[in-house]
């Protein structure tokens, strides 16, 4: 196979004003995260701000703005959003490059991804490239891609906005994150029909660089050890892998319930974001896994289908983009609990404590919700 096709133009005698099942399906995604931090998170936050809530009600904080983009992008025109895209992105851009200056980027463990808000807190402006690159590639796709004959289509300018993008990420040892930028990045460029003799050797590239930058900082190598032989860093590198599995495993079907009964949960290091998902699992067991998959497996049905059937190829390539940025971040955060692949510090869509993932999260459910409405509607904001 040389090449793979991608198109959109479809009709849309099929739409209504909106999808409302995925529109109910992102309501329950996130009182479900709201109801997840609110079992798994009293303990941590009465340990460290004296008040058993306080993750729970800085995420209701968090939620507001977060709805806000999620309106703001669910209403407004595609072609309006279009114009306002080189804001957007070099905003992103400059926004990256900001958290790595002293003074106004805050430096956690040696790395530099967020920028203070004074008593507000942070934000984390790699959460913000995520969307950025998706809606940075899919306008480039929409604009010169779909418009030249198949084998002559250039990529070279998506490619070298998507690097600098990714580097920019890596400069602030957000090595996780730039990975997954990365990957979701050259998804889309498969979509978009890419010649299979440049993709994969691109991909053979991409192999020994992931290596280097794993071999050049003492900690990721020591998590890839870790992940290897786990038995021999339990109480190290290795500790919050084995805290999550041990409460995993403890939950069996239908888990310890809520409250102090969760006694595995209160071993996790920062259980409130990355492992959120342990607690959960130790909560309500094999039955609260299954419901969170049939969640999860629901809104990626809904939301390809509002890809593949959007009114115009940026909506189109996008609305995927979207798609896949949250739900394989999913599937890579619940994989990293489980103890599938070693740890990489992505937190869990809809569900871990941070306001930028929550509202990052949110405005592209905003997005895929404006896919999914009749060109017609183009013209109205409500």
């Amino acid at each position: 196979m040389s090449e793979f096709t991608f198109k959109t133009d479809r009709t849309v005698g099929s739409y209504v004003k909106s999808d409302l099942l995925f529109i109910i399906c992102i309501l329950i995604l996130w009182g479900l995260g709201l109801f997840m931090l609110y079992i798994c998170t009293p303990y941590t936050g009465e340990r460290l701000f004296s008040n058993k809530y306080y993750f729970v009600t800085r995420q209701l904080v968090w939620s507001f703005i977060g709805f806000a983009g999620l309106v703001f992008f669910a209403l407004i025109p595609m072609q309006s959003l279009r114009k306002m895209l080189p804001l957007i992105v070099l905003g992103t851009l400059i926004l990256c490059v900001v958290a790595m200056l002293p003074g106004i980027g805050s430096e956690r463990k040696g790395a530099a991804r967020w920028i203070r808000l004074g008593n507000f807190g942070t934000i984390q402006p790699s959460e913000f490239a995520k969307f950025a690159v998706v809606l940075f590639l899919s306008n480039l796709f929409s604009k010169h891609i779909d418009d030249e004959p198949k084998g002559k289509q250039n990529f070279q300018y998506p490619f070298v906005g998507l690097l600098i993008f990714v580097v920019v990420i890596f400069l602030q040892k957000d090595f996780s994150t730039g990975l997954f930028v990365f990957f979701v990045g050259s998804v889309m460029f498969f979509v978009a029909g890419v010649l299979m003799s440049w993709f994969i050797p691109l991909m053979l590239l991409a192999i020994p660089a992931i290596v280097l930058m794993i071999a050049i900082e003492p900690y990721r190598l020591m998590r890839v050890i870790a992940f290897f032989h786990p038995e021999e860093y339990t109480l190290s590198s290795g500790y919050q892998k084995f805290a999550s599995q041990r409460a995993i495993s403890s939950g069996g079907i239908w888990g310890n319930g809520f409250g102090s009964g969760l006694t595995e949960v209160f071993k996790i290091p920062e259980v409130q974001t990355d492992y959120i998902f342990a607690g959960w699992v130790d909560a309500m067991g094999l039955f609260g896994v299954t419901v969170f998959f049939f969640l999860l497996i629901f809104f990626a049905w809904r939301g390809y289908r509002i890809a593949f059937c959007a009114k115009d190829s940026f909506a189109s390539y996008a609305a995927f983009g979207c798609v896949t940025n949250l739900v394989v971040q999913s599937l890579l955060n619940c994989a990293v609990v489980c103890g599938s692949v070693p740890t990489t510090g992505v937190t869990l869509p809809f569900f871990s404590s941070g306001g930028s993932s929550l509202i990052v999260t949110l405005c592209m459910c905003g997005f895929i919700i404006n896919a999914s409405r009749p060109e017609k509607d183009e013209e109205s904001w409500f």
